[in-house]
C-alpha cells in the first residue's frame, strides 16, 4: 500500500543529511530544498548544529511527528531509526537510500527483514533500501541529477534500478519528454514496481493523471498484480511501456518435452506484456522513444504522411514504417495538384511530401493543412533539420502550433541536434516532444501501433473439471500413462485419435481389428519416439504389424506399443509449460519434426482468449501452411483456436500440469485431432 505521506508529505526528515552534496544524504537534502518543498524540513545529524541552513537534531528521538523519512545512514543503524520513526513519531513513509542490505549478504538480509516487519506493523510504506529515492510534484526526494521540473501531464517512471533512472531521464530530456513522478524501488523489500503501479491504477483520473507509465523491471515478483493493474490502467486510457531485463533460458534447458524446451521465462514475460497491453522495449532509448510516441494523440489508423525537406531520411522512414506494419500511401488527385503548385519547383506531394531543403515555414503549414483536411491519412511525421544556412525558429514554431491544433497526430523528427540545437531547445521549452532519428522513431511508432491493448479474458470453453480432478488427484509426479492422458483429453473436449495400448501379440491383433488398417504404431516409454525409431506409419496388413511390434518392443525403455488409425492432415502442435509465478504458458505451431527444425511457435499466458489464440495462429511464420497452399488442404482455424483454448482450460482446472505436448495434431478443413499427447505432472 502506498500511503499519502509518501506522495504528498507535510513534513520530511533527512536522516544522515550533511553539507557534503557529493554524498546521498547531502545531495537529497539539497534537491528537496531546490524543489521548493512547501512543508516542514528536518535534518538528523549528530555531528552538526545545522546543515545547509537547517537546524540539526542529534537523533530521531528529538524529532516531532514526521510524515516522511529519507534515510542515508549505514545499514546497521537503519532498523533502530525506523523503529523510533514509525512507532513513536507516527512516520508513515520511509525511503532508505542506503545500501548494505540483502544484496550484501546474510547480515544485511536480517536488517532488511527487521525494517519490513516494522513498517508493516505500523502501516507505513517503505521504498528501497538501496535506491535513489522518489520524485513527485510535491518534493524531489532523490540524491541524483538531473532533477527535471515535474509536470502532471508527463510520464510516470518506475524502476528497479536507480542508475537506470538517471540514464532514462537524460535520454528523455533530449526528446523533451516530461516526467510526472519517479519511483526508484531498489531492493523492493516491501514495495515493488507492482505495488507502485497498483497505486497509480487506484488513483488514476482520466485526463488528469499522467497518461503514460514507463517501467524498468529486473524482477517480476507478482505477475498477477502487474497484469491486473496494467489491464485496469489501459482500460482507463493509460498506456504502458516496459523493459524487462535479466531473463534467462536456464530453466528451459532442463525441460524434457518439446514445449518445455521452447518455453522460457523470457517468453512468459512477453506473453504477460502482450496480454496486459504493455509495449515491450529492449533498451533505454527505445523505452523513451516509445514513451514519447505514446504522449501524442492516438492515430485512428495506420496511414502515415511523411513530410520532409530531406529525401534520404524520408526514404529510411518509409522503409521502417512499412517494415513495422504501417502504411505510407500514395497521395494523388486534384487537391494534391493544387498543393504542389504552392511549393517550389522540384517538390513532390506523392508521399513522402518533399518540399526540398529550401522549404519554408509557410509551405510546411500548407502541407500540414492539406494532410489534416484533404488527404486520406491518419497521422503525419515531419522531418525538418537545418543544413546550416539559416535558423529554423519559424519552422519549429509553426510545427508546434500545428501539433497543438490539428486533430491528426503530428510526430516531429528534428535531426539537426548541432545545427539547430538552439531552435530544438526552444521547441522543447514550448512543450514540444521531438525525435532525433527517423528510424528509431519509426520502429517505436510501429510498436505502439502494433499493440492491441489488453487481451485479458477469463472466458474459456467448458471442461469436465470433476473428471479432470479425479485423474490429477490420483496421479503421481511424472508423465501420465496413455490411458490417463486419454481421459484428460476427453474431459477437456479435445478430439483425439482412437487408440489402444498393447504389450502382447494377442491384444495387438484384437486392437488392430477394432481400429482398422492402415495403422500407426508408436512406442510407449521413450520421450522422443522418432529419434529411437519408435514410430511406424501406414501399416496396412497384419504380417508387417507383427514384425514391427517385435522390433519396437526391444527398443530401450519401451513398455508397450500405442496403436492409432492412420490419419491425414497438416501436422500442428499445441503445448503448455508451467512457469513459476506466471502460471501456464500455452504454445502453438507447426507440429511433427517442424517444431524443432523451424522453432516456429507463438505463445500466450493462460487463460487464453479467442483474440490471443487467433493472434498466435496468424503470427506463425508457417501460417500459409495453416491456410493451405499448393494443393495442400488447410487447417480449420476455428477448431484450432478452440483447441488452444481447451488446453488452456485444462491447465486452469489442473495447475499441477507442468508440461504438456499435443504433437502432432492433424488438422484439415473439418477437424483437428490429437494423435500423440504427453502430460507431465508436478505437484507442489
Amino acid at each position: 500500500m502506498i500511503t499519502k505521506e509518501l506522495i504528498s508529505p507535510k513534513s520530511i526528515v533527512v536522516v544522515g543529511g550533511s553539507e557534503e552534496t557529493q554524498k546521498p544524504g547531502g545531495a537529497v537534502l539539497r534537491n528537496i530544498k531546490e524543489s521548493n518543498f512547501k512543508g516542514k524540513l528536518f535534518v538528523v545529524n549528530p555531528k552538526s548544529e545545522s546543515v545547509q541552513g537547517i537546524k540539526c537534531h542529534k537523533s530521531v528521538e528529538e524529532l516531532p511527528q514526521i510524515d516522511l523519512a529519507i534515510i542515508a545512514i549505514p545499514a546497521k543503524l537503519c532498523p533502530d531509526s525506523v523503529e523510533i520513526l514509525c512507532s513513536k513519531k507516527m512516520c508513515k513513509a520511509v525511503i532508505i537510500l542506503s545500501a548494505g542490505f540483502h544484496e550484501d549478504g546474510p547480515e544485511g538480509t536480517v536488517y532488511e527483514e527487521k525494517i519490513v516487519e516494522i513498517v508493516n506493523r505500523t502501516g507505513a510504506t517503505l521504498i528501497g533500501p538501496n535506491c535513489i529515492g522518489v520524485m513527485t510534484p510535491n518534493y524531489t526526494g532523490v540524491f541524483t541529477k538531473p532533477t527535471p521540473t515535474l509536470s502532471e501531464t508527463g510520464v510516470d517512471l518506475i524502476s528497479g534500478s536507480g542508475a537506470t533512472v538517471v540514464f532514462i531521464l537524460e535520454t528523455a530530456i533530449q526528446l523533451g519528454l516530461r516526467v510526472s513522478s519517479i519511483f526508484s524501488v531498489g531492493n523492493s523489500a516491501q514495495t515493488g514496481i507492482e505495488e507502485v503501479l497498483a497505486h497509480m491504477d487506484e488513483t488514476y483520473i482520466p485526463g488528469k493523471s499522467a497518461p503514460v507509465k514507463l517501467l524498468y523491471i529486473e524482477s517480476i515478483n507478482n505477475p498477477d498484480i502487474l497484469l491486473k493493474h496494467a489491464v485496469s490502467l489501459i482500460s482507463k486510457g493509460a498506456r504502458i511501456a516496459a523493459i524487462k531485463a535479466g531473463t534467462s533460458d536456464a530453466g528451459s534447458r532442463a525441460a524434457s518435452s518439446h514445449t518445455g524446451a521452447m518455453a522460457s521465462p523470457d517468453s512468459a514475460v512477453s506473453a504477460l506484456f502482450n496480454k496486459a497491453g504493455i509495449v515491450r522495449c529492449y533498451s533505454r532509448t527505445e523505452l523513451v522513444t516509445v514513451g514519447a510516441v505514446m504522449m501524442n494523440k492516438i492515430p485512428k489508423g495506420k496511414k502515415v504522411a511523411i513530410i520532409t525537406h530531406a529525401g534520404g531520411p524520408a526514404v529510411m522512414l518509409t522503409d521502417t514504417l512499412s517494415d513495422n506494419g504501417l502504411n505510407v500511401p500514395r497521395i494523388s488527385g486534384e487537391k494534391a495538384d493544387v498543393l504542389l503548385k504552392e511549393l517550389y519547383k522540384g517538390s513532390s506531394v506523392s508521399n513522402p511530401l518533399d518540399f526540398l531543403a529550401t522549404g519554408t515555414a509557410l509551405q510546411l503549414e500548407k502541407i500540414i493543412d492539406a494532410c489534416e483536411n484533404d488527404f486520406d491519412i491518419d497521422s503525419m511525421a515531419v522531418i525538418f533539420g537545418n543544413p546550416g544556412l539559416t535558423n529554423v525558429y519559424d519552422v519549429y514554431e509553426t510545427l508546434f502550433k500545428k501539433i497543438e491544433k490539428c486533430k491528426k497526430p503530428i510526430f516531429p523528427v528534428l535531426p539537426s541536434i548541432v545545427n539547430a540545437k538552439d531552435e530544438i531547445e526552444k521547441f522543447k521549452e514550448l512543450g514540444g516532444i521531438c525525435f532525433p532519428d527517423e528510424v528509431q522513431f519509426g520502429k517505436a511508432f510501429g510498436k505502439v501501433m502494433g499493440q492491441h491493448g489488453s487481451l485479458y479474458s477469463t472466458q474459456l470453453p467448458p471442461v469436465d473439471k470433476k473428471m479432470i480432478r479425479n485423474v490429477i488427484d490420483k496421479a503421481q509426479n511424472g508423465y501420465l500413462s496413455p490411458a490417463q492422458v486419454q481421459v484428460l483429453l476427453d474431459a477437456a473436449g479435445i478430439s483425439r485419435a482412437k487408440e489402444a495400448v498393447v504389450d502382447k501379440i494377442d491384444s495387438l491383433k484384437k486392437a488392430a481389428l477394432e481400429i482398422g488398417f492402415p495403422l500407426v504404431m508408436k512406442v510407449v516409454g521413450p520421450v522422443h519416439k522418432t529419434d529411437v525409431g519408435g514410430v511406424v506409419l501406414n501399416i496396412t496388413e497384419e504380417e508387417t504389424m507383427i514384425v514391427e511390434f517385435n522390433r519396437m518392443m526391444n527398443i530401450p525403455d519401451t513398455s508397450a506399443i500405442l496403436l492409432q488409425p492412420m490419419l491425414t492432415g497438416t501436422q500442428i502442435f499445441i503445448g503448455a509449460k508451467r512457469e513459476d509465478k506466471f502460471g501456464h504458458l500455452i504454445m502453438c505451431g507447426l507440429g511433427g519434426i517442424f517444431i524443432e527444425v523451424l522453432n516456429d511457435v507463438r505463445s500466450a499466458l493462460s487463460p487464453v482468449s479467442k483474440i490471443e489464440a487467433e493472434e498466435m495462429i496468424k503470427g506463425l511464420r508457417g501460417y500459409k501452411m495453416i491456410k493451405g497452399t499448393r494443393g495442400i488442404e488447410g487447417v480449420n482455424e476455428v477448431v484450432f483456436n478452440e483447441t488452444i483454448r481447451r488446453v488452456s482450460a485444462l491447465c486452469n482446472a489442473a495447475p499441477e500440469i507442468y508440461e504438456m505436448d499435443l504433437n502432432p495434431l492433424l488438422g484439415n478443413s473439418k477437424q483437428v485431432i490429437a494423435v500423440d499427447a504427453r502430460i507431465r505432472i508436478e505437484k507442489r
